[in-house]
């Protein structure tokens, strides 16, 4: 390897941390990833511990670094990007509970946590000028509800917490000291307004958390950064022996994990308004950029310069895509076998599904034909857009008794057309408001699939273009870390000199009435499942304990 500058990526998702290292074109040189555990109690309570996933980090840097051949000194940038999970530390940086359990290695709120369903109510109710840049409506997934439930369930954590964090402003402070937080994060899941001053106090204090107010936010976020601002001075000793790096190697200010999906995969030349970025990972994240504030009901945002410097973002999202897709595999009786075949074949499960339906249908898109009779909707963990309901559930209708991998493969298209219908949704609610998209840029692990491509594409009646790169998302994440160092004076020249795109699915009109057709039925059952449960008698039934068993 030719001795060259290059810069250290790292995104921490819901089940894993990876890293990844590339050079100042935007070439991927190598990645790892690592595990990171996670706690399921009940239906709602999902927490990790910050501890483990620094450890992880740890590991994923290091050995991306070794298949790299890379020289320490080579590592000019490091940039962090993360789910939108709450951490919570003392005041000797020590891990506080989140947990009823009382474990303090659980300091970690999930972001698809929802045990705060009822205290997002309580705030919706209050109201409030911020609500107005969250689609009206703020989500149990954001951070003053869980902390509002955490002042109110663990009060000892509360009072004693030093610090609450997005956990990629946790992971910028652990690596550097500082407790800069980034302005993605604040903008977007704690009502932070960067284009009205910032911090409204008397909002918090009217929903009750008047005590993050004290010292100048100090518990919130005294300070706010843009994404890839250099921190404090950079890298400290004891994360630098951690990661096998330089001590003061330059550290930007972090973005969200979907921001920086986009990020690292909208090129420079497409122009804000024509491109939407959609990360279909775990969850499923939709963006829009816009010159002009733009509301949204039911759409996260306007934010300004959440993601792309001065410039509005809106957002939209489905709380579960793929962990649904997984989901609802593993409950077909045929998921057993076909794992056991697609591993006797050094294949994993959804590539050899994918395998199996193109051998069958002429094109990718016919597929679609597959779910005819079987219609997915996707809520399992709520609507998070455009309905911003979290009492929304799922629905697969349409199943009969056959247990044939047929019937296997059918399901797992039926579900990635109920992904895909929620995008449709999303867009015509942006649509309808002028923001109106002629491209889908998608990221994420899902975006190598050729069949989630050309479905995405049929289904939206958008083409679909794929990043360049195997790993936007830590490609976003390497982004800031150029910027940090100076190899790139900011986000717009590392988005012209890092970006491009790859291959475009293009709607096939041939397939049109049918997705019109069965989008028609979409709505129907979704619009129905949540009349029943609004139209429900408001009865008190016999309560029974949910144990998560």
């Amino acid at each position: 390897m030719t001795a060259e500058d290059l810069f250290l990526g790292v995104d921490v998702g819901t089940g894993s941390a990876r890293a990844g290292l590339f050079t100042a074109s935007g070439q991927l040189l190598a990645s790892a990833a690592h595990p990171i555990r996670l706690w399921r109690d009940g239906e709602h309570v999902v927490e990790q511990s910050a501890d483990d996933i620094w450890g992880a980090v740890c590991r994923a840097v290091t050995e991306a670094a070794a298949l790299a051949g890379a020289d320490p000194r080579q590592i000019k940038g490091i940039g962090f990007d993360a789910t939108c999970s709450l951490v919570i530390v003392g005041p000797d940086c020590q891990p506080l509970t989140a947990s009823l359990t009382g474990d303090p290695a659980r300091n970690v709120i999930v972001w698809m946590d929802h045990r705060a369903e009822a205290q997002a109510a309580r705030i919706n109710a209050i109201g409030g000028a911020p609500l107005a840049y969250v689609g009206n409506s703020i989500s149990p997934e954001m951070q003053l509800p869980k902390l509002l439930w955490l002042q109110e369930n663990l009060p000892d954590s509360f009072a004693q917490a030093a610090a609450f964090m997005d956990l990629t402003d946790y992971l910028t402070w652990r690596a550097t000291g500082s407790l800069v937080r980034s302005s993605c994060t604040v903008t977007c899941k704690w009502t932070y307004l960067p284009h009205a001053g910032g911090w409204d106090a008397d909002f918090l204090n009217s929903i009750g958390l008047s005590d993050l107010t004290g010292h100048d936010f100090a518990r919130i976020g005294a300070s706010i950064a843009a994404p890839g601002t250099p921190l404090g001075q950079g890298l400290q000793n004891a994360a630098a022996r951690d990661f096998g790096v330089l001590p003061g190697t330059p550290v930007g200010a972090g973005l969200i994990d979907a921001h920086a999906g986009g990020l690292g995969s909208l090129p420079a030349d497409g122009g804000i308004a024509s491109q939407v970025a959609y990360i279909f990972g775990t969850s499923a994240c939709l963006m829009a950029s816009t010159s002009v504030a733009v509301h949204v009901p039911g759409i996260w945002g306007p934010y300004w310069s959440a993601m792309l410097p001065d410039t509005w973002l809106l957002e939209g999202g489905q709380t579960a895509a793929g962990a649904a897709i997984d989901f609802v595999l593993k409950a077909h009786p045929a998921w057993g076998r076909a794992c056991d075949m697609a591993a006797a074949e050094g294949v994993s499960l959804l590539p050899w599904l994918e395998q199996r339906v193109a051998l069958r249908h002429p094109t990718l898109g016919t597929a679609a034909q597959d779910a005819a009779r079987l219609h997915f909707i996707v809520d399992f963990a709520g609507n998070r857009a455009p309905f911003a309901d979290p009492t929304a559930r799922a629905i697969l209708a349409g199943q009969s008794l056959t247990d044939s991998l047929i019937s296997l493969e059918k399901t797992y298209v039926a579900a990635l057309l109920g992904v895909a219908y929620g995008a449709r949704h999303m867009l015509a609610e942006l649509d309808a408001a002028g923001v109106s998209a002629a491209q889908i840029v998608i990221s994420g692990g899902a975006a190598r699939s050729p069949l989630v491509r050309q479905l995405l594409a049929d289904a939206t009646g958008l083409p679909v273009a794929q990043a360049a790169t195997a790993e936007p998302v830590l490609l976003g994440a390497a982004m800031l870390g150029a910027v940090a160092a100076g190899a790139k004076p900011d986000l717009i020249r590392a988005r012209k000199d890092m970006v491009t795109l790859d291959t475009t699915a293009f709607p096939d009109p041939a397939m049109t009435p049918f997705h019109r057709w069965k989008f028609h039925a979409y709505r129907t059952l979704q619009d129905t499942e949540r009349q029943l449960w609004a139209d429900r008698p408001l009865i008190a039934p016999h309560q029974t304990k949910d144990t998560g068993t």
